[in-house]
């Protein structure tokens, strides 16, 4: 008995279709509209470097890139809880809980290029073809750039 594969799916279609991506895609939409809630409340420096982890029974978890900021962000704790309590979505609020966790960027590799095959950048390029939100469109359509076209 050999075991065949099914056959290849445009990623467009396993975003509508399959629901562990559905679920995924829509917990990181979810995800960004809290970070955006944030950030309106956050002063314009700390924006960066502060970043939502979960919010779940009445508990928010951010990270923080370094302990300097974390220090700034519980000095204003109080302040924070209490406007991001006027907020719908975090009416619940209990609790803010600070992590630092440097940024992934700095533990890159220097020089390393993305390269893609010709067959993934066009799946890429279809699926951004069929994406509404154009953040994520001209994310895809860049991603779709670093395709090699000798493949």
């Amino acid at each position: 008995m050999t075991f065949r594969p099914l056959p290849a799916r445009a990623p467009a279609a396993l975003l509508r279709e399959a629901k562990p991506l559905k679920a995924l895609f829509n917990q990181a939409q979810r995800l960004d509209h809290l970070q955006r809630l944030v950030e309106s409340q956050l002063q314009p420096a700390a924006r960066e470097h502060c970043h939502v982890a979960f919010w779940r029974e009445g508990c928010l978890l951010l990270i923080v890139t370094d302990g300097h900021w974390a220090t700034r962000l519980r000095y204003q704790q109080r302040r924070l809880l209490k406007q991001l309590q006027a907020l719908e979505e975090f009416a619940t609020l209990a609790k803010i809980l600070f992590k630092v966790q440097p940024p992934a960027a700095e533990r890159r590799a220097v020089g390393r290029t993305i390269s893609l095959s010709s067959s993934a950048a066009e799946n890429i390029q279809a699926t951004a073809e069929g994406v509404r939100d154009p953040k994520l469109r001209a994310a895809l359509e860049r991603l779709a750039k670093h395709g090699n076209p000798s493949e």
